[in-house]
């Protein structure tokens, strides 16, 4: 038995197996950081829970069979000694397996089932299929077997114990079964569809997308179609809280929407997929509260509030304007006219202290950089970064008045946005860098880490010698991988300590951007290529050791496969000028 091959083979252990607008994947990672020996069906739905194991089986044996996994885009493959077994998604919610000289066990991850927890599973008559229900998913399993011999263990059991099916051949040598992912109940399984058919779906449908995000792509951008496939592949349909397709910033732990990731997301995706980009960049703001902030991450049944997230909503909707194939009509500028309007107030109002000219972060979290030294001394501060985000911000409502037909508006925020920007130089400018202050007491400090040279991304905004002294001090962040979020030579650096040292794709693209249009154009050349190369070195990490450029944490990040696609873009086109 055979397969077509399409698309860029990729490691399942880095970036899980998976279709556009499912919530599960297919993939060893069953939790964070934490890896089994067998592949698994991993659902996302009520938070990451691995709820099938999948092992392939020695038929002479019935034991676990030594096989290598191989994935592309539309097909995984197990491949053993004495054959093979394939997988594809027929759609969102279903997927086809079948084998050729292997068989298969599709068990229950959860040993234990207890009234509240782990996984029951029982044989449907009315359906003719086995299905296992899950606690943690609230979502229902269903196996429908299409040919080949099954026999089951541990049906209608509680208590402790193994329950799962085992698949093995017929006479002819082969077996094929559909998994469905179901809330109560749907008709019996039937599918027209053969299984190479659907594989060949699969590919067809990830190369049109392709095509659409990445029609730049060539040689000198060889991780472009890697790139995509993160993003395409942690695409879900809307369900639960989640109120539009949407990128999930991983189908590893990372399953959130976090409300500035998003923007990255949608920037990649603007050109060639409109309706997509728009729809992530306003998921947060469907959440938005009374005061106006975004919540701090939004998923499938969860929103948070408790922390925020830097206004970089202003910036984003400049550049996402002028990314999309059609400008956006009146109605769609005044949507976000109003969403960045009510976000820029809760940071006017609810974080300006009485008689303060500057908003503050009330911990490290609201600014996206958790732990950055910046906030070693205290929590509670303002910080040159956040001023310079809603400066740009005041600039977007100006120019969104000013398309709108609101003269005296454009006038008001342009006002704010130069008296905003003037605090900031005038406040936390010390002569050759910025200072945090602390809010409750005045004391100001500064820090080695790249956030306190954020403010370079006010790009032509800032007067020309502040932008040459930043960027003289974030040359001195550049490893040969990029920009380390700590100087390496800090005490405080940390190889994989967050935003104490690592890499990360969002400070890489926003100093680009700000140094490209501060003019210093051969800085922001070096920074976009040591990043591209990196991650067609190491992939599409959460974020990258500094000094090795070793992939980190959860290591297949949207975020940064859309920014390399930004900047591989921005490269290709430069190039071709």
């Amino acid at each position: 038995m055979t397969a077509a091959r399409s698309g860029p083979a990729f490691s399942v252990h880095d970036i899980p197996f998976s279709t556009h607008g499912s919530w599960f994947d297919i993939s060893p990672v069953v939790a964070e950081k934490t890896y089994s020996e067998d592949l698994h069906l991993v659902s996302h739905q009520n938070g990451m829970h691995a709820v099938l194991c999948l092992v392939p089986l020695d038929p002479a044996t019935g034991h676990r069979a030594e096989t290598r996994v191989e994935t592309t885009p539309g097909l995984l493959s197990w491949i053993g000694e004495s054959g093979r077994i394939d997988l594809s998604y027929e759609s969102p919610d279903t997927v086809r397996l079948r084998g050729s000289g292997l068989g298969i066990g599709v068990d229950a991850a959860a040993r234990t089932l207890t009234p509240f927890s782990g996984t029951y599973f029982f044989r449907d008559p009315a359906a003719d299929a086995h299905v296992f229900t899950s606690y943690e998913t609230g979502r229902r399993y269903r196996v429908t077997v299409l040919s080949g011999t099954v026999t089951d263990a541990g049906t209608q059991s509680l208590g402790g114990g193994h329950r799962g099916l085992t698949m093995t051949a017929e006479t002819n040598g082969a077996w094929e079964i559909a998994i469905e992912e179901l809330c109560t109940a749907r008709p019996p399984y039937t599918s027209p569809a053969t299984f190479d058919g659907i594989t060949e779906s699969e590919q067809r449908s990830f190369a049109e997308f392709v095509d659409r995000v990445a029609p730049w792509r060539s040689s000198a951008t060889p991780a472009a179609e890697l790139a995509a496939y993160v993003v395409w592949s942690a695409t879900v349909r809307p369900t639960g809280l989640v109120t539009r397709p949407a990128v999930l910033m991983s189908k590893h732990w990372m399953d959130k929407v976090w409300s500035w990731d998003h923007c990255f997301n949608a920037l990649a995706l603007a050109p060639g997929c409109p309706d997509l980009a728009l729809d992530q960049f306003a998921l947060p703001f469907d959440h938005q509260d009374d005061s106006g902030a975004l919540p701090d991450s939004v998923t499938h049944s969860e929103v948070l509030y408790n922390f925020v997230k830097p206004p970089i909503h202003g910036w984003t909707s400049g550049r996402l304007r002028r990314r999309l194939p059609s400008p956006p009509g009146p109605a769609e500028l005044a949507e976000t006219y109003g969403r960045l309007e009510r976000w820029t107030d809760f940071w006017l109002t609810a974080r300006r202290a009485p008689g303060a000219d500057l908003p503050h972060y009330q911990h490290g979290n609201d600014s996206g950089w958790d732990n950055a030294t910046t906030f070693d001394p205290a929590r509670v501060v303002e910080s040159a970064d956040l001023a310079a985000f809603l400066v740009l911000q005041l600039h977007e409502l100006a120019g969104l008045a000013t398309a709108l037909d609101k003269p005296d508006q454009a006038r008001r925020w342009t006002r704010a946005a130069e008296e905003t920007q003037a605090a900031l130089l005038d406040r936390l400018w010390a002569g050759d860098r910025f200072v945090a202050r602390a809010v409750d007491t005045g004391d100001t400090w500064t820090s080695s880490s790249l956030l306190d040279l954020m403010p370079v991304v006010l790009g032509e905004h800032l007067p020309a010698d502040v932008s040459s002294t930043l960027a003289d001090h974030i040359k001195a962040h550049l490893t040969p991988y990029g920009l380390a979020t700590e100087l390496p030579t800090s005490p405080h650096y940390l190889a994989d300590g967050y935003w104490r040292g690592p890499i990360w794709a969002p400070a890489t693209v926003l100093i680009e951007d700000g140094l490209r249009r501060a003019g210093h154009e051969r800085l922001a050349d070096d920074i976009s290529a040591r990043f591209r190369a990196l991650c067609e070195a190491h992939g599409f990490a959460e974020n990258f050791d500094a000094l090795t450029g070793t992939g980190l944490r959860d290591r297949a990040y949207t975020w940064t496969a859309s920014s390399y696609l930004l900047l591989a873009e921005a490269h290709a086109r430069r190039e071709a000028r």
